[in-house]
Order: C-alpha cells, then sequence, then structure tokens
C-alpha cells in the first residue's frame, strides 16, 4: 500500500489494526495491541510523517528506510487525517489560515496567537505527554496508579496527617476527587468515622461514586455510597460517602458537630455554590472544638490562598494534572455578533483545522437552537465540498437522553460540534474536543433584594471561567482556543473571578438553616465573602411574615416544620399548611414540580407551536399554571381520579395552600394588561407562556418574578383577594385588596 492510498480505502478501523500489526512484524519482528494502537494514535497527532518517526524513534525503534516508509503509509492512512498539503494551504502563523475557507465561505474571522502579543500574564504550558495506548484488560488499580496523585500519595497523607486543615489544590486530571477518600480509607481513617467527600452538583455525587465503587470492588450503596436531595444510597456499611454541599449542609441540621465523620472534603470549592459558602463557616467553628476531625478544601489554584488565608493560613498541598498545551487566540478586532462569529469560527475551524471536536459556550437554549439552524442551513449549502459536520448540544432543559448525544461517537471522517451552556464548563469531559470558541458571555443569575426581584441576564464571564473554558480543549490531548474578543479585552474588562453565588441569591433558605443551627446573630456569622445586610434583612423579615420566626427572631414549631423539607422556605409552608386545607398530596405535588425550576415543559424550536397545544392542554378551564403543574403530574402517573380537582371547594383548597407560602407574591391587574404587585409596588407581566397570559385575571399569585424583556411572573395562579386577608392578616389589610 504507498503511501497516496486514501483513507477510504479502508474497510473498517479491524482492517487498519491489521495492516498496522504486520507492519509492525516486518519491521520489528514482533507486533503487541498495545503498540498497534500506540502507533495508530501517535498518527493521528503527528503533524507530518516526520513527526511520527522522531516519536517513533523515541519509543525505541530504529531509523531505517523501511521506518520511513512506514511512517509516511500511516500518516497519510489514519482516518480522520487531513493530509500534509491540505494542511500546509490552511494553516498560517497568524492563525486560522485562508485556503480553502475562502473557496467555501467569504465571511471569516481574523485571529492572532496569543504568543505572539507577548503578553505579560502568559499561561504557562507545559509539554505534552502522549501516553501510550491502554488495554483493555488492563485494571482498575493499574489505572490508579498511573494518575498524577499516585506519586504523591505517602506526602499527601502525611500532610494530612500533619495538619487539622489542608488546602488542596488539584490541576484537572489528578484524580484527586476518586482517589484522595480512597487513600484516606487504606490508611485507617475510616476506623473513625466516615469519610465524606461534597460534590456541587448531583450528577458528579453519583458518577463519582459509582466509579470508586468499581475501583474498591464494592457494590455501589455498601462500603461506598452516595447522598443527594431525595435519594439515599447509602447504608450502615458506607464509609466512603459523596453528597452535594447542600446535602451535608442538612445533615448538620442533625448532627451539628459531625460526630460520625472523621473527615470532611469539600470539593470544587472554588465554585463558591451558597452551601459551599455557609459549609466553610460552619466547619471553621467545628474543627475549633473537634479536634480529631480532618477538613479538606479542594480547589482551583486561584481561590488557593483566599480559601488558605480563611482557615486561619491553612497550609497548601500542590498536585500536578494532566495538562496538554492549549493555543490562546483573539480575535485582532471586537466582534459585533458574537453569535455569527461563533458560526463562523465553528465553519472554519471545520473546513481549515486538523481533525478534533469543536465546543461553543453560548448563553442559553434560544442561542444554542438559532445557532444549530444556521449552521446546519449553510452545511446544506455546502453539499459535498466539506465533510460532515455532527451538530450536539446541552443546556439544563434538555431532556437527560439528549443530553447523552454528547457523548456518542461519531462515523468515522466526521467532526463534532457541541453547542453549549456554561454548565459545560466543569460538567464530565467529552472526548475528542480540541477547539474551544468562546465569545465571553453568560446568562448569570442575580437577585435584587429591595424588590425581591431575580434576574437572569447576559453578563460577561470572567478571566477564571474563560481559563476554565480555555482548559475543555486540553483535557485530553493539546488543543486550541478561540476567544471571540481581543486580548485588551480579556486583561482590561473580565474581572478576575466570578462573584459568589452567597452575594447574589435570595438568602431565605439559608436564613433558616443557620437560626435552626442555633445561630441567632447573622451578622457576625463567619462569611468568606458576606452577604450585604439588606438581603439578609429581607430574609429575615419574609422568614417572619411566613410564621418561621418570631418577633425575637427566633425559630418557631412552624419554622421548624418547614427547615425539615430540603426546599424553598415558602415552598415549605405551602406543604405545611396543605394539612389545615386537606390536600397534603396534590400540594406536595405541585412542590415537586415547582422545585425542579422551568425544566418540565421541553420546547424545541422546530416544534414550539406542537410543545405549546400540548402545553396548552393542561390549562383548560383557566385553572392556572400551578393546578396545571398538578394535572401534568396526574397524567404522568395515569390516575383514575383526575377530574376531582374540578369541583371549586377543592381547586379552592389548593389555591390556599398555595397562597399560604405565597401570599407575598400577589399582584392586581392594571390597564393595558400590566400587573402591580400589592406589596413594594411595581410594574410586572404575566409570562407568555403562562396559561393565563391571554386571560388577565384581576388578581394573581406568583411563584417568581424574573427579569428578562420585562419583569415577568412565573407559574401564575388566580386567586380571590379575600383570601390574602384571611391567609396572611399579619401582612395585609382590608385596604390593601380593595378594588380601586
Amino acid at each position: 500500500m504507498s503511501g497516496d492510498s486514501k483513507s477510504g480505502e479502508w474497510e473498517g478501523n479491524d482492517a487498519l489494526k491489521t495492516w498496522v500489526s504486520d507492519r509492525l512484524l516486518a519491521l520489528q519482528g514482533f507486533s503487541t495491541p498495545e503498540f498497534v494502537e500506540y502507533a495508530i494514535g501517535l498518527a493521528k497527532q503527528a503533524t507530518s510523517a516526520a513527526d511520527v518517526v522522531g516519536k517513533l524513534e523515541e519509543y525505541g525503534l530504529a531509523f531505517s528506510d523501511d521506518l520511513h516508509l512506514f511512517a509516511e503509509e500511516i500518516f497519510s492512512n489514519v482516518p480522520w487525517k487531513v493530509s500534509p498539503r491540505k494542511q500546509k494551504a490552511y494553516d498560517n502563523e497568524d492563525g486560522i489560515g485562508t485556503g480553502l475557507g475562502k473557496a467555501v465561505f467569504e465571511d471569516q474571522i481574523e485571529f492572532i496567537k496569543e504568543s505572539m502579543l507577548k503578553v505579560d500574564d502568559e499561561m504557562s504550558i507545559e509539554s505534552p505527554e502522549i501516553s501510550k495506548a491502554k488495554s483493555e484488560l488492563e485494571t482498575l488499580h493499574e489505572d490508579r496508579r498511573t494518575l498524577p496523585i499516585y506519586a504523591h500519595r505517602d506526602s499527601l497523607l502525611k500532610a494530612i496527617e500533619e495538619h487539622q486543615v489542608l488546602v488542596i489544590v488539584g490541576e484537572t486530571g489528578s484524580g484527586k476527587t476518586t482517589q484522595i477518600p480512597q487513600y484516606l480509607h487504606e490508611a485507617g481513617y475510616t476506623k473513625r468515622g466516615k469519610v465524606a467527600c461534597t460534590q456541587p452538583r448531583r450528577v458528579a455525587a453519583i458518577s463519582v461514586a459509582a466509579r470508586v465503587s468499581q475501583e474498591m470492588d464494592v457494590k455501589l450503596g455498601h462500603e461506598v455510597g452516595y447522598s443527594i436531595r431525595f435519594e439515599d444510597c447509602t447504608s450502615e456499611k458506607t464509609v466512603l460517602k459523596y453528597m452535594t454541599d447542600g446535602k451535608l449542609l442538612r445533615e448538620l441540621l442533625g448532627e451539628p458537630d459531625l460526630a460520625s465523620y472523621s473527615v470532611i472534603m469539600v470539593d470544587e470549592a472554588h465554585e463558591r455554590t451558597v452551601s459551599t459558602d455557609v459549609l466553610f463557616g460552619l466547619l471553621k467553628d467545628i474543627a475549633r472544638f473537634r479536634k480529631d476531625i480532618k477538613i479538606l478544601i479542594s480547589s482551583a489554584t486561584p481561590y488557593a490562598s483566599k480559601f488558605s488565608d480563611f482557615f486561619d493560613c491553612a497550609p497548601i498541598y500542590r498536585i500536578p494534572g494532566r495538562r496538554y498545551p492549549v493555543e490562546i487566540q483573539y480575535t485582532k478586532a471586537p466582534v459585533a455578533d458574537y453569535l455569527d462569529a461563533a458560526i463562523v469560527t465553528v465553519l472554519q475551524i471545520h473546513v481549515t483545522q486538523s481533525p478534533g471536536d469543536i465546543l461553543v459556550f453560548l448563553t442559553g437554549q434560544e442561542e444554542i437552537e438559532s445557532a444549530e439552524e444556521i449552521l446546519k442551513h449553510k452545511i446544506t449549502g455546502f453539499g459535498s465540498e466539506i465533510p460532515e459536520l455532527v451538530i450536539s448540544k446541552i443546556f439544563s432543559n434538555l431532556p437527560t437522553e439528549l443530553q447523552a448525544k454528547i457523548f456518542q461517537p461519531i462515523p468515522i471522517g466526521s467532526r463534532k460540534v457541541v453547542l453549549a451552556t456554561n454548565i459545560a464548563e466543569a460538567s464530565s469531559t467529552v472526548d475528542g474536543i480540541n477547539y474551544v470558541i468562546d465569545p465571553g458571555f453568560c446568562k448569570m443569575e442575580s437577585y435584587n433584594p429591595r424588590t425581591g426581584m431575580e434576574s437572569l441576564q447576559v453578563t460577561s464571564i470572567s478571566k477564571a471561567s474563560a481559563d476554565q473554558r480555555a482548559g475543555r480543549s486540553g483535557r485530553t490531548g493539546p488543543g486550541k482556543c478561540f476567544r471571540l474578543y481581543t486580548a485588551d479585552s480579556y486583561k482590561t474588562k473580565l474581572d478576575d473571578n466570578t462573584p459568589p453565588e452567597i452575594q447574589r441569591t435570595n438568602l431565605t433558605s439559608v436564613v433558616l438553616s443557620l437560626k435552626s443551627l442555633g445561630i441567632q446573630n447573622l451578622l457576625n456569622f463567619d462569611f468568606m465573602d458576606p452577604p450585604s445586610n439588606e438581603a439578609l434583612l429581607k430574609a429575615l423579615e419574609l422568614l417572619f411574615a411566613l410564621g418561621a420566626l418570631n418577633k425575637l427572631g427566633e425559630v418557631t414549631k412552624v419554622g421548624r416544620q418547614m427547615a425539615e423539607f430540603p426546599l424553598d422556605p415558602m415552598l415549605s409552608k405551602m406543604i405545611v399548611a396543605s394539612d389545615k386545607y386537606k390536600c397534603s398530596d396534590e400540594v406536595i405535588s405541585i412542590a415537586a414540580m415547582l422545585s425542579v425550576g422551568n425544566s418540565i415543559f421541553y420546547r424545541p424550536k422546530d416544534e414550539q407551536v406542537r410543545a405549546d397545544h400540548a402545553r396548552m392542554s393542561f390549562h383548560t378551564g383557566n385553572v392556572g399554571d400551578h393546578i396545571a403543574l398538578m394535572n401534568v403530574y396526574n397524567s404522568w402517573r395515569e390516575t383514575n381520579y383526575s377530574t376531582q380537582w374540578c369541583y371549586e371547594n377543592y381547586v379552592q383548597a389548593i389555591k390556599k395552600a398555595i397562597i399560604s407560602g405565597f401570599f407575598s407574591h400577589s399582584a392586581r391587574l392594571q390597564n393595558y394588561g400590566s400587573y402591580r404587585t400589592v406589596k413594594h409596588p411595581r410594574i410586572v407581566h404575566i409570562h407568555p407562556r403562562s396559561g393565563l397570559a391571554d386571560n388577565f385575571p384581576r388578581w394573581v399569585v406568583y411563584h417568581e418574578v424574573v427579569l428578562t424583556t420585562k419583569e415577568y411572573m412565573r407559574n401564575v395562579t388566580e386567586l380571590k383577594p379575600e383570601w390574602l386577608v384571611e391567609i396572611a392578616p399579619h401582612y395585609y389589610q382590608m385596604k390593601d385588596v380593595e378594588d380601586a
């Protein structure tokens, strides 16, 4: 087979492996499956036949004409390989080339390499190491020994033994999450109590626990388990427990000193969730009176010093990770439309860059579906001029089975592009990503305690997020990151870090938890980054109005009942009140539906009319959004009592239970279809996807107000104004609810 052969001649991967094995036998007299895989992987990453020769010589093969011929053949024939002739035409020293790209489409984005800018704060990047292919028969224990953390096992355990609190900086791929709890178990820490490892996300807690149970060869839920909201996969045997940070916070309500634990490891602490920040203050206090407990804070590099300072100058232990070089490229000039620029850059990469998948960060579902539609249209227009481009997407409202498609293999010779929100910054690694496109924006939630309104607005990302995004291209091999903003914008316009969640969220649930733990003076609580006094006072006011606190700020009997539920206190009060109205089963169903956010209904761009029709079918009789959610749940359960709720008194009971939790969220119809909130008056509107959007009831209660293009009320139900005085006489007077 000559060097001019095309990869299309291979009927399959097995044929390629057979050919490589035969050539290696002829070259060196032996061949192994591992070396065959290594040679093929090497050819995929190489930039020339000479590069293949050099790597094979490093491996131990002697240079010869036959070796050079083999290198040329395998370089030319490995699938996914862009020919050297085309590659030379595509590439130029300033970034993305202009060869075939101009022939396929006219609009292009000009990039410049970071290395050419001589930026003072240039990231230091280690040289890549091409790992040898592993046999499928290699054991999990051998995998553990290949992790970077393995070489530091003994020194890490010694540091943990010598210090009560340790900040651990574990680079991506170091193995800290799966290995440190196992090392602690092997060192005997679990003889004194359980080892807890917290995660910011439920999916991470489950997947990591499953992996560790495999490595320890035990059944998940026995020695290794996980605990998340509404699901506890542990037993009396459990010694290594993975859980969300919120779950550990709730365990503190029943066990304030965490006496059953010997080690608490807060993993991914740099994400700074509300629960993580509250845990910091509580763990710091526990460590002062429980000298036998060990606290490990796992952090990304930018936050290590901050965590160390907070925990009384705790030592920092650094673990190197697998790091491949990532080439950063910036636009030469600002782009006018980042969505259009992202689409153009995808196509530039597809026709000018060597094989590898693309990850594009966008701000939300609407942008992702627009980009998908435009890309499909453009690719169809190019026809057979360019290889196949497989489009995948991931965002929070996307059904789980569709999210899983980003991990599915694609046909040989094609390329995958993943369109994602910022949840892809720290989620599971998608193998094969070599290129990242970063427009520099995300949607961020914020909370205004003065108005009680939450907003979700597009804003610039931080430098920390930009670096995290770039790193996604270097997880499994060398990568490139194309930033759709200038180097000057990165240096001067992006904040160093994203503001911690505790400074931009509703604190009602946090305050109730802390009060339930006996912490009375919240203004003096040891927050790493304290929230505003206004936000704390707003939370106290609402808890008092809900009956969770008395006039002295102490937790009431109702408040303790509310604290038992892992929900927003307004939802908790709704459930507690449902017992009075004899509709607990129905209200619990509604609360469960509300607690999962805005993801009950999936509304794909190409089927919006059908999706809206299906959603409105649950609104028959203008029952309101809350009752509609119950109808959805009842339909899902396929029960036979779905007509019972239609009786007026039955619906009223459910509505009164809802108002018991959300009486402060009431609004009255104004002229021209807008509404005015009763307390703290401001103009709001019913969300266009509400079942009551076209009905304009005179009085409504709503679940939340969000700021998008307007201030919209979401999940709205009609009410009778006299119910407000009946249910919350301490909050409303008749003059508040009398119609003008």
